[in-house]
């Protein structure tokens, strides 16, 4: 069997390269593992590629299979599908999710990869780990039927959120975003769009995702009474002003944070493998291909990474593609 690889490294700031690797024989119970996608997580990997997560946090927003630490040098990333070529009999052959950096092939144990349902394709299932974001903040939110709700971000995860709210009966539902060019994906998501000004009030709930500390505020703004946002934003270095001096105290109005890394406490009785598990499951709905927008070969990842963090090439899940 091919035991060579090859990985993408954040050599510096602002500096990508792919490296060779040599790969261990996979021992029991573990599987060797042919990258056939991987996707960047825009928002959090372009954060990593600028060096701008904050000495504090830098344990924290470690990836499960990261080697290297931030700044850099750093593989980063968790993103991956591919078919295990190695490995325990119920699990050769068979296309898998793992939540691995941007690399032809890896060993993992086989407890670290989830199957891909028979109808979800390779090339959707790198959503995967952000549709599990998404589950996991809708636990946090716990949207009731009839809700009036605003998703601020057509981002990846905004959108990913509002793919699943859309699913709720009854509820009154937009995506929020200043780019104009968002409410195309919000018509392919079945999803009202509109923009932070013409967005309606009187919502019940917010989740926001525009990692803005204007997106932030009219959030706060767009709430009824005793109504909740939920932040979803991953900022970094950066410090954020709110205008909680206002009405926020008056209308008694709620801010809570969710984080994939821990599953919600609403679903104690559930574990990250049930959670990644059902959003594999919900990556059967074709809809959801509206979240890929770009695509490019591994051997161009130093070039594609610089242009997605500056956002000239614009993006919600941009898909890399493998070849040996």
């Amino acid at each position: 069997m091919n035991r060579s690889a090859r990985a993408f490294w954040l050599r510096s700031p602002g500096h990508g390269e792919i490296r060779d690797v040599r790969l261990p024989a996979p021992g029991e119970g573990e599987v060797l593992v042919r990258a056939l996608w991987s996707g960047v997580s825009r928002g959090t990997e372009t954060l990593v590629f600028r060096g701008g997560v904050p000495h504090s946090q830098r344990e924290v927003m470690r990836a499960p299979f990261q080697d290297g630490d931030f700044p850099g040098p750093v593989k980063y990333g968790y993103l991956s599908v591919g078919i295990v070529e190695e490995g325990p009999a119920e699990l050769a052959g068979r296309t898998v999710f793992c939540l691995y950096p941007h690399q032809s092939r890896y060993v993992v144990t086989a407890g670290a990869v989830t199957p891909v349902p028979g109808d979800v394709p390779a090339s959707r299932a790198v959503l995967a780990g952000t549709v599990e974001t998404a589950v996991n903040a809708l636990w946090d939110a716990a949207p009731l039927v009839g809700d009036r709700i605003a998703v601020i971000g057509g981002g990846m995860i905004g959108c990913s959120v509002a793919a699943l709210l859309a699913r709720f009966p009854g509820v009154r539902l937009q995506l929020v975003d200043a780019d104009p060019a968002r409410a195309e994906v919000a018509a392919a998501l079945g999803v009202d769009f509109a923009s932070p000004a013409g967005a309606l009030g009187d919502c019940d709930l917010v989740v926001h995702a525009s990692a803005t500390e204007q997106g932030l505020a009219r959030a706060l703004e767009l709430l009824r009474p005793e109504g909740t946002v939920v932040e979803l934003s991953w900022y970094g270095d950066r410090h954020v002003t709110l205008p909680l001096g206002e009405a926020f105290h008056s209308r008694r109005l709620s801010l809570r944070g969710s984080q994939v890394g821990t599953v919600s406490p609403a679903r104690a009785d559930r574990t990250y493998a049930d959670r990644l598990a059902l959003a594999l499951d919900l990556l059967a709905d074709p809809t959801l291909d509206a979240l890929i927008t770009g695509e490019s070969a591994f051997e161009e990842l130093p070039e594609v990474m610089p242009r997605l963090a500056s956002g000239e090439l614009p993006a919600l899940c941009h898909r890399i593609r493998y070849h040996d």
